[in-house]
């Protein structure tokens, strides 16, 4: 059975601590919220005086087009990908790596959830609650140093850069007509003194993807027909949300206090057909999948910085818990009316995940050199379990838990650090800092407690040079980790697994992965508002996890014990250009244009194969390019942006996957009325694009067999997949206030 884990979209408990931003100096320095709901003004790219490469860009650049989630924003910047299916951006894949290599922040903090391999699904993270998006292409000392591929840092909205209020009504547009409601309400203010802010939010998104999807099966490489599969699978659930925050500033100081609430309740159904003949001949068979999943988030987060000594004491106190509740059924039967509809397949998941962070740090600052020392920790408990229950003549039994499938996983980290800005002219900015992490981790289950200590030095050096003040170059080395899946910590064993003669048992002595990076790149500013740029990027991987065969025997007797260990390395290469402009130059201020492009190349050595192939599913391009065009006499904007990616390619022991998507077009249009009013149309999926994959099967009862064949290139099965979802509009109100 297909299980979809979404994920909680917390603020989690610091692993480090970001400068945290700072209280306004009075009312007058925050930004009415009319000025960013109700505009005429096109927003660009901004270029950032971070001393690591960071590009950042505003609520703005993305609203005009209504994303519904960050997911949705996070197609128009460079280098990010998806792997969901139409009109599903949830796992954020940077540079093209699979998701477990790229971090998620909120506010600069780690985010926790629900995915085994740590990867966290943006795509519930309201884009209503964002201020703006950070792209940390290479981290600080102050920053934790997972994120091999790259951070996402997602800065949400508070009341000391904000003022005023607003409220939004909306609905989202199937294709087939059926509508779900959207709505937002939010203020942000200040006391007559200005020194204590606050912002509350509240956000209700429903939301609904019918897809349609259709298998052609063939024996051998795509020869003799076997069978054809038509699946209807509806996604249809409710997010509800809500953020807040006050913040005090004293004398020598300030505090903050916010938190995060993030509900989801979502029913997944899936109904596949498979008949023996073209187009709807002989029936065969019809399984119906159902899946009701509910996700709780909950976090809290209190932070502050004071005046102490000659320098500046900051601290951050922080907790967040992600639950979640999985109930999913397979139906089967093979009369075409489900009159023989019976229970095959019951599965019960459960994750609770909390974490507690703490974190201090110290930084002094003279005309040319800061110096910042910290620490931060953090204690998580990961308790998980997915159960399957006996069915006997269609009714749930007793649960019937495999080995190590109720499991609990405990880590504590402490990472002490330091970090030396030296800004010796105004051109140049050099930084250079250490994060030493430790990470003790404890795994549990029926089969006995295991436990592991990693420590690791993550060197980071930066460099900035400003010949002019429209030119900026910079140059980066970093070391990063990458950290074990939580399925293959966990040391049970499954049966059939990877061949059918074969056990895979998990292994809790995993340790990192880890990576040197290299990121050189180039910036100019174009005019008053535009910036386009260039970057180069290196990552050398190690300690890559794969399986290895042990000279154990399997349980069946025929085959061996295979688990995960640390036996591999890869590198990963490529180069981003973007562009972000209005055309002033040719007599167009009122429309701006923006481009980006990101060429991408791996090798990894295949486990199975021994053969070189590209990072799964990483694709060799991907691209986004678009306009934005105001008519100020009509109080009204349009625009349309295009993106696109290349094939990917996945390898399993016994399959080979090819991945391939159309090119995914949106367009809006608005209409302002006066400084409060707002009523936008958008349309997404313009194109009505596919996904597109096609599998290569190899049959064989042991890994021996299985290679042999593929080897030979003796193709079992074969199958096409194309999957749409259709266009989808989306009609919203917004008014300031």
């Amino acid at each position: 059975m297909t299980r979809l884990t979404l994920l909680a979209c917390a603020a989690a408990a610091p692993l480090a601590l970001a400068a945290a931003p700072a209280l306004a100096d009075d009312a007058a320095e925050a930004t009415s919220v009319a000025e960013l709901i109700v505009t005429g003004e096109i927003a660009f790219r901004d270029r950032t005086d971070d001393v690591n490469p960071t590009l950042a860009y505003d609520l703005d650049y993305f609203q005009r087009f209504e994303p519904v989630s960050v997911g949705e924003m996070l197609k128009r910047v460079p280098g990010v990908t998806f792997t969901s299916d139409v009109l599903e951006f949830d796992g954020v894949s940077m540079r093209g790596l699979p998701p477990g290599y790229t971090q998620v922040l909120i506010n600069g903090r780690r985010a926790p959830g629900g995915e085994g391999d740590r990867s966290f699904f943006v795509d519930r993270i309201p884009a209503e609650l964002v201020e703006r998006i950070e792209i940390i292409r290479s981290p600080r000392a102050d920053q934790p140093s997972d994120g091999m591929a790259g951070s996402l840092n997602v800065v949400l909205k508070e009341g000391a850069t904000l003022t005023g209020g607003f409220v939004k009504a909306g609905a989202l547009i199937n294709e087939d007509g059926k509508a779900r409601p959207s709505g937002a309400i939010a203020y942000a203010g200040a006391t007559a003194s200005g020194d204590t802010t606050y912002w509350a939010g509240l956000n209700y998104q429903g939301r609904r993807n019918p897809k349609k999807k259709v298998s052609y099966r063939y024996e051998g490489e795509f020869a003799d027909f076997d069978n054809v599969e038509y699946q209807s699978d509806t996604r249809d659930g409710v997010d509800i949300s809500a953020n807040g925050e006050i913040a005090h500033r004293f004398a020598t100081g300030r505090l903050r206090l916010s938190g995060l609430v993030v509900d989801t309740d979502r029913d997944e159904d899936e109904t596949s057909l498979v008949y023996e003949a073209l187009p709807r001949g002989d029936f065969d068979e019809f399984e119906i999948q159902a899946e009701r999943i509910r996700q709780r988030t909950y976090a809290l987060d209190l932070d502050g910085e004071f005046e102490v000594g000659p320098g500046k004491l900051g601290f951050d106190l922080g907790w967040s818990r992600y639950d979640e509740k999985t109930r999913g059924s397979v139906d089967v039967g093979g009369e075409e009316d489900f009159s023989d509809r019976e229970l095959d397949e019951y599965v019960e998941l459960d994750i609770d995940d909390q974490e507690w962070g703490a974190g201090a740090y110290y930084k002094w600052k003279s005309d040319f050199v800061e110096l910042k020392a910290g620490l931060d920790w953090l204690k998580k408990t990961r308790d998980g379990s997915e159960i399957e229950f006996d069915i006997d003549d269609g009714v749930v039994g007793d649960p019937d838990p495999e080995p190590g499938a109720v499991y609990r996983i405990k880590e504590r980290r402490i990472d002490p650090y330091v970090r030396l800005t030296f800004q010796p002219s105004a051109r140049w900015t050099f930084d250079a800092g250490l994060r030493y992490e430790t990470t003790r981790r404890e795994v549990e289950s029926d089969l006995g407690s295991v436990s592991n200590d990693a420590k690791e030095l993550n060197p980071s050096l930066h460099a900035t040079f400003r010949p002019t003040d429209v030119d900026q170059f910079r140059a980066s080395i970093a070391r990063t980790v990458r950290r074990p899946d939580y399925g293959l910590l966990a040391p049970y064993v499954a049966e059939e697994e990877p061949a059918d003669d074969d056990d895979l048992r998990g292994n809790p002595n995993l340790d990192n992965e880890t990576a040197w990076g290299v990121d050189i790149g180039y910036e100019r500013r174009l005019g008053a508002r535009g910036v386009v740029g260039i970057n180069f990027f290196y990552r050398d991987v190690k300690d890559l996890i794969d399986l290895v065969a042990t000279s154990e025997v399997s349980s069946s007797g025929l085959g061996r014990i295979y688990e995960p260990r640390n036996i591999g390395s890869g590198k990963t290469y490529g180069v981003e250009i973007d562009l972000s402009t209005p055309l002033d130059v040719i007599g167009l201020p009122n429309t701006g244009v923006f481009f980006n492009y990101t060429w991408l190349e791996s090798e990894v050595t295949d486990p199975f194969t021994g053969q070189d192939r590209p990072f799964t599913n990483q694709p060799s391009y991907v691209y986004n390019v678009g306009f934005v065009h105001t008519v100020p006499s009509w109080n009204a904007s349009f625009g349309a942006s295009l993106y696109d990616r290349d094939m990917g390619y996945e390898s399993g022991l016994d399959e080979e996957v090819t991945v391939d998507y159309g090119a995914d077009l949106e367009a809006f249009v608005e209409k302002r009325f006066g400084d409060r009013y707002v009523v936008r149309l958008a349309a997404m999926n313009l194109l009505d694009k596919e996904k597109r994959e096609t599998f290569r099967s190899f049959d064989g009862d042991s890994v021996d067999e299985i290679l042999a064949n593929r080897l030979a290139r003796d193709v079992a099965e074969s199958e096409r997949e194309r999957e749409r979802s259709g266009v989808l509009y989306q009609i919203t109100f917004r008014a300031a206030f």
